[in-house]
């Protein structure tokens, strides 16, 4: 084994940034076996042809997933050296070989017993490999710095481009998994990993293999039980179940278990293969209760030992610990025909304190915590949704009908008699007074909803006239 510097006659300078980039390195990387010129030249400055280049870059995005991870430190795992090598290797794979990444060792090794020397289809594989590679590390590196802001070194300003969307927008990921399928079994789906963070970073104690319904089902599960995180202050056991994307049950309690059991108890028929996510580690007196009813998967920030051999029992059920729950995209991406949209997360957090009671009846300090909890759950329910709640637990969510009197019906269909004296929530305003009436008549005590409508005056003196309270957050929260 021969060092770089010793090869080049150069020492490493600057702390190591410095030691590959130069003509002996490079030379031999880009020379050209087939043009008597660059084999001449090779000669006249005594470098030796490269056919084999093998670099792991620097961990950028490994170092910025990092918690606390300081903008210095992140800028000193901006891999100089190694991208130029990789790129160099990859525009001659005519003649050389490119290794980026160790899972390629293996066929690598395969080519050579096969033929001898890796062949000409092989080498260009590599190559496509490596700028994809190169692509996807320097987009990394552009994402950070443009959520860093366009501030001097050490500050954290935010600048015009970061305070809003950038003009160019690319997205890459590494294929992590071949899903079985997408949504419906002649759909061909995998799963790309674009950081280490997130679902990447989750650990599956156990179950079969992820499906594309699946990972969906678990981001919608994930959102909600972000919005009680434990960090908070007086912060309860939360518990979200969830079918197709949308809520069939949430809840707050004392315990995790009561958490649940609340949730579960709230539409139990439409748990049944459900999507569990708890803000809270596992423990056996949830765990029994988990394993009362097939459900297709749990996510937890951890799992207790007795809690993992009591689920153990149903070994098809997915079992999948996630640290932090809290952490999702900044940016969500959908194509259309032609390109994509891209919107900022609809992350902001809900102030009671600048809502605006319209109605002569005031909210009580408990009412008032119900409808936090309501909005919170509606939020992530689709659109035209309608969420019915008493003390901290879901009792009907109408979802996805196409206008708001058919999602109030649904929701309070489901609550029944539950609904006197529950708490409505909507996540859009409410065109006409003949939801707030419909509410009203089933029991209602108090609504929230985020106003907006011409015809706000209509529903805020219906709620006078029929005695509930009307809260208008001002904020809106489509999710279609």
């Amino acid at each position: 084994m021969t060092k770089v510097s010793d090869y080049t006659g150069s020492p490493e300078i600057l702390g190591g940034r410095v030691k590959t980039l130069h003509p002996r390195i490079h030379g031999g990387i880009l020379a050209r076996r087939d043009v008597p010129q660059d084999l001449t030249d090779l000669e006249a400055n005594q470098i030796n042809p490269i056919d084999l280049i093998v670099v792991n870059l620097y961990p950028f995005q490994q170092t910025i997933a990092k918690p606390g991870v300081t903008r210095p430190e992140a800028i000193e795992q901006i891999d100089i050296g190694g991208p130029a090598m990789v790129r160099a290797s990859a525009k001659n794979f005519a003649h050389v070989t490119i290794l980026c990444n160790p899972n390629q060792y293996g066929s690598y090794l395969e080519e050579l017993r096969q033929n001898g020397s890796p062949s000409i289809a092989f080498r260009q594989n590599c190559a496509l490999q490596a700028f994809e590679h190169t692509s996807a590390y320097d987009r990394a590196i552009a994402d950070y710095l443009l959520k860093q802001g366009s501030g001097g070194a050490g500050e954290q300003g935010a600048g015009e481009q970061g305070e809003g969307l950038p003009d160019r927008f690319s997205l890459s990921g590494e294929k992590m998994q071949q899903l079985r399928y997408g949504e419906n079994p002649h759909q061909p789906a995998a799963w790309y990993q674009t950081s280490p963070s997130g679902w990447t970073a989750a650990k599956q104690l156990q179950g079969k293999e992820l499906s594309y319904n699946n990972l969906v089902d678990l981001e919608a599960a994930r959102r909600i039980v972000a919005e009680f995180p434990v960090s908070a202050p007086d912060s309860e056991a939360a518990a979200v179940i969830i079918k197709h994307t949308n809520p069939c049950g949430v809840a707050l309690g004392s315990s995790l278990v009561e958490a649940y059991t609340k949730a579960f108890n709230a539409d139990s028929t439409s748990a049944f293969g459900g999507i569990v996510a708890l803000n809270r580690s596992i423990d056996a007196a949830t765990a029994n209760e988990l394993k009362k009813t097939f459900l297709e998967c749990i996510v937890a920030p951890g799992c207790d030992a007795e809690a993992a051999e009591i689920l153990a029992a149903k070994s098809n059920l997915r079992v999948l610990v996630l640290p932090d729950l809290t952490q999702g995209e900044k940016e969500l991406v959908r194509q259309i025909a032609g390109g994509f949209l891209i919107q900022t997360a609809d992350d902001q957090i809900a102030n009671p304190t600048e809502w605006k009671v319209v109605t002569d009846r005031q909210p009580t300090e408990s009412q008032l915590a119900e409808l936090l909890f309501a909005w919170k759950v509606c939020k992530h329910v689709k659109s035209n949704a309608i969420v019915i709640t008493r003390d901290r637990t879901t009792l009907g969510v109408g979802a996805g009908q196409m206008n708001r009197v058919g999602s109030v019906k649904i929701a309070l269909e489901q609550a029944g008699d539950q609904s006197q004296g529950a708490i409505l929530a909507s996540d859009g305003f409410f065109p006409f007074d003949d939801s707030v009436r419909t509410a009203a008549a089933a029991g209602i005590g108090a609504i929230v909803q985020p106003g907006g409508s011409m015809r706000d005056a209509e529903s805020i003196a219906a709620a006078n006239e029929l005695g509930i309270v009307m809260v208008l957050t001002g904020i809106r929260h489509f999710l279609h």
